[in-house]
């Protein structure tokens, strides 16, 4: 292990040092970039230096230590910012006040306490004026450092959003837990954005509370009692769930079989696989409030309380899913619990833990607490909108650097092709069948069985791997995606050159564990550069100079062995380059993609490196990386998650997300359907589609059945229209979706938008976890109910809305039953709206976008630029790329398309636009053949339209 302690601190561009004092009488030291004050009353509650560092006018960073001396370790996440805003400070009372253009920040000078006010003087952010701190010093494989807690106040009607995401079906976090750790399906970023236009960047890579971050507690936290009547128990029946027969009935008052080292917990004999577990009894707590409950589990679980369902899930055993519910309860009031469980294969899991209602004193509070940092060190970013507040993150964290145009096309994979054939075969279909497709996905086990890190191709089943790459790119036009994980089998060459270097974690081979198919293996330390570059080299001579197009990195938690503690997942990867695994838990996937993006681009300076992770952390957007939510399960219940899940991963500053459309791990009740469960199973697939169409990156991936539309439903079946209907509208939405891949590139844009983004005035939308914007101008509504056939859609104040189907105006502000029917998912476009819509294409360069439908809903004025570049390579970086900006006035019934700004390498000079008009009075149905309103011959000059 080595220490990286003397380079300067890379999230800070001035000296670390203070460079005056002022005088005696003063109560702090002026720097270059900030302050340091030195709080009059110094304890572990309160730190003995604090320092503020203005980075722009809009971002602070604050730093707080019990050291004599600041930490000068440099970030991983936060990157230089070449900045020098202009500052002042003074005292005021008891405050030392720095002041920027856009902020005053005060300073306690005997409780340390931080405020953030805007320029006229009200408060955005307080710390807690009391208590608000703590470091309790720890020791991690002989490492020192601290346990550190920031607690601030939280205003009644504050909502919080961000930091990742995770599978609770939750988009306001206020009032809960959210934990960052990296997990399959969990991905941990510490960024928090809250609605009053601020977000915190929590600089620590150790895992982390965030909001209410009291433990959770074993159920016996509460008073038990057994189904006859016994204080302190829950009666557990283990059942046999052929015969029906009750095996085994014992006491349980805790319910925690969270991982493989808890399977020795269940009676010797009692057979997984075949039995049934049910928790009978009454339950009773000491406070009257909301209780949160935390469920882990594997295989089909049910919950009632006070004969109300609260949970009703599966996951397959191998990842576990978790869920949090909630309950008011009145204080020692008896209420009755069930819980039936049926487990999935020989291990299986379960756990429910709780929290009791937050104490009345910690209402209005959030915190952010970790298990290991030197000190405490965030960043306060400030914002008019959510819009700024996330361009701040990327200005500490990096631009997100814009995607290969293919990668906003269809991807199309399952859990695996296994041969050659197989792979072609798919793409030939799509393309005979002409389903669009840009992407076809290789994942794992293209080596042979026990070559796990060779990226070897395994002949027999690949017999020319270099010849099935030109296929697709020349025959078919398609990219390949393929599956690298930061994984190697022991014993073979890749895993002793990595051995040789101590490039590799040890623990797991020492403790002789082996993976799901039988052989030992361990992961690469994605910490250490020159490991990193190993990684690179080893990926580029086996497979980046085949002409491999993309990457699939899968396993990025690190993975290293599945269901194990957590203690022993942190030792499984100790000691790492930089210091303890407790210390870098969550920072692993960004190093790990650090490591591939660098390499290619220095491989290949011009060509897009792509990137697609199973995890993530902040930072990750400056390294062509996108994440997927991981192996979800294919329940109506986990696609709903996925809205919550994916809207808040965006609100952590990250633009690029995708899921597997349909689920990962399968019921088996949908691998040899009867006819009422195939009917079930191809309307899950068509909902999840359509959804799936309308998220940055459009991909189908999963278990057995196959994936492919033809796989799921017959070409005359309503499943497979609608499923081609989305892709093709996805392909005709190509000008519009690539504009606001441009757009967040260029301006730090966000694709798929909570609502809080535009319309974070209205009261109503604080917690709506089922709709999203995408771009400006789309509301998106899945649909996520079995036999529905409509839902409740809100359509936001201070705009009026448009059906994108039949063009039927309605008034913002209200709640409607929106129709629904299979082959639809409703969508709602705002008035003010400009979308340009392409010519009908089977893969994103197949033709220019020409001629371009700009379909323009009145009601409201409206703008929007179509962004347009090469598509494959860095020319953009260069400002070699294109933009046309349209505006409607509405008072003037005008559409102005202005000057063409830029130019790039195959531009057209030269273009037509065909203009649809739609307005509140008649409704215009879609429909691509319709004669336009006006057809404009457009040569780069700015054109006035009126209609």
């Amino acid at each position: 292990m080595r220490k990286i302690s003397t380079l300067l601190n890379t999230t800070v561009f001035l000296l670390a040092f203070p460079i005056i004092c002022l005088s005696q009488n003063t109560h702090y030291q002026k720097t270059d970039n900030g302050i340091i004050v030195k709080p009059t009353i110094n304890n572990a509650s309160i730190g003995k230096q604090i320092k503020l560092e203005v980075v722009t006018e809009k971002i602070i960073h604050a730093v707080i230590t019990v050291a004599d001396k600041f930490s000068l370790e440099p970030s991983l996440m936060v990157i230089p910012v070449k900045s020098k805003p202009e500052f002042s400070i003074s005292e005021n009372g008891n405050n030392v006040e720095l002041k920027t253009k856009a902020l005053t920040v005060k300073v306690d000078i005997n409780t340390g306490q931080i405020i953030y006010q805007d320029v006229a003087g009200k408060s955005i952010l307080e710390e807690k004026s009391f208590s608000a701190r703590s470091f309790k010093a720890v020791s991690n494989d002989g490492e020192a450092s601290y346990q550190i807690e920031q607690v601030f106040n939280s205003p009644d009607d504050e909502a919080i959003y961000g930091l990742g995401q995770h599978q609770d079906d939750m988009m306001d976090y206020k009032g809960k837990q959210v934990l960052l750790l990296q997990n399959n399906t969990d991905v941990a970023i510490p960024f928090l954005l809250s609605n009053k236009n601020y977000g915190i960047l929590w600089d620590n890579y150790s895992i982390t509370k965030v909001g209410d971050t009291r433990d959770y507690q074993p159920l016996s936290s509460f008073k038990l009692f057994s189904k006859n009547g016994e204080q302190g128990w829950l009666t557990a029946s283990y059942v046999d769930k052929k015969t029906g027969e009750v095996g085994i009935t014992r006491a349980e008052s805790d319910i925690d079989y969270s991982f493989l080292s808890d399977m020795k917990k269940f009676p010797d004999s009692f057979k997984m696989a075949n039995g049934k577990v049910t928790y009978e009894g009454k339950i009773s707590s000491g406070y009257t409030g909301l209780q949160h409950f935390n469920v882990k589990y594997a295989g089909y679980i049910k919950i009632w309380i006070d004969g109300k369902m609260l949970v009703d899930k599966w996951r397959q055993a191998w990842n576990p899913g978790s869920a949090v519910v909630e309950t008011e309860m009145s204080k020692d009031k008896k209420y009755d619990i069930k819980i039936e469980w049926i487990p999935d294969g020989n291990e299986s899991y379960l756990s429910i833990k709780a929290l009791t209602p937050i104490p009345e004193a910690d209402e209005n509070q959030y915190a952010f607490a970790s298990e290991s940092g030197d000190q405490i060190n965030y960043y306060f970013v400030s914002g008019t909108n959510a819009d700024e507040v996330i361009s701040g993150y990327r200005t500490l964290t990096g631009k997100a650097v814009l995607m290969p145009k293919w990668a906003m096309g269809f991807w199309q994979s399952r859990e695996r092709y296994k041969t050659q054939d197989d792979l072609l075969g798919v793409v030939k279909e799509f393309r005979d069948r002409k389903i669009p497709i840009d992407n076809i996905v290789l994942d794992w086990q293209y080596w042979k069985p026990d070559s796990w890190g060779t990226h070897e191709f395994e002949k027999s089943r690949f017999p020319d791997a270099d010849g099935m790459i030109k296929t697709l790119h020349d025959t078919y036009h398609t990219k390949l995606m393929i599956s690298v994980w930061p994984k190697f089998y022991s014993g073979n060459a890749n895993y002793n050159l990595m051995n040789k270097n101590g490039f590799l974690y040890k623990r797991n081979i020492a403790d002789g564990r082996k993976d799901w198919l039988g052989y030992p293996s361990t992961f690469y330390d994605a910490f250490n550069p020159e490991a990193r570059n190993l990684f690179w080299d080893l990926m580029n001579k086996s497979l980046y100079k085949k002409g491999i197009d993309a990457w699939w990195m899968d396993a990025t938690e690190p993975d290293i062995h599945s269901n194990l503690p957590i203690w022993e997942r942190k030792q499984n990867m100790t000691p790492t380059y930089l210091g303890s695994g407790t210390k870098y838990f969550n920072a692993f996937p960004l190093q790990n993609s650090k490591g591939v993006y660098e390499g290619q681009r220095k491989e290949n300076p011009n060509s897009r490196v792509f990137i697609l992770t199973r995890s993530a952390y902040g930072g990750l957007q400056r390294y062509a990386a996108a994440t997927w939510s991981g192996d979800i399960a294919s329940r109506w219940e986990d696609m709903k998650s996925q809205i919550s899940a994916g809207i808040n991963f965006s609100l952590s500053g990250l633009p690029y997300w995708t899921m597997d459309i349909g689920g990962f791990s399968v019921e088996r009740r949908y691998e040899d359907p009867n006819t009422e469960d195939l009917k079930e199973w191809r309307e899950l697939n068509t909902r999840w589609y359509q959804f799936g169409a309308f998220v940055p990156l459009f991909r189908s991936h999963g278990q057995f059945p196959f994936r492919e539309i033809y796989n799921i439903a017959p070409e005359s079946h309503p499943a497979y229209k609608s499923m081609l209907f989305y892709n093709k509208l996805r392909y005709r939405l190509m000008p519009y979706i690539y504009s606001l891949a441009g757009a967040s590139y260029q301006n730090d844009y966000t694709i798929m938008r909570g609502l809080v983004m535009d319309y974070g005035t209205d009261s109503k939308i604080k917690s709506i976890a089922d709709q999203y914007m995408f771009g400006p101008s789309m509301l998106i509504n899945p649909v996520y109910k079995y036999g529905a056939t409509s839902r409740k859609v809100y359509l936001p104040e201070g705009n009026g809305w448009y059906d994108f189907y039949n063009g039927k105006y309605v008034k913002g502000g209200q709640t409607i039953t929106a129709d629904a029917p299979y082959n639809q998912m409703p969508i709602y476009v705002k008035a003010g709206s400009i979308i340009p819509f392409g010519p009908e294409i089977q893969y994103t360069d197949e033709k220019p976008a020409d001629a371009i439908t700009l379909q323009v809903y009145a009601g409201k004025d409206g703008t929007f630029t179509l962004y347009e570049d090469e598509g494959l390579n860095y020319n953009y970086e260069k400002g070699e790329f294109s933009t046309i900006t349209f505006n409607y006035n509405d008072n003037l019934k005008t559409l102005t398309i202005a000057d063409r700004k830029g130019s790039y390498k195959g531009m057209l000079s030269n273009r037509i636009f065909n203009i649809i008009y739609i307005n509140p009075k008649k409704s215009n149905p879609l429909n691509f053949n319709q004669k336009p309103n006006k057809t404009i011959r457009y040569d780069g000059k700015q054109t006035i339209t009126k209609f």
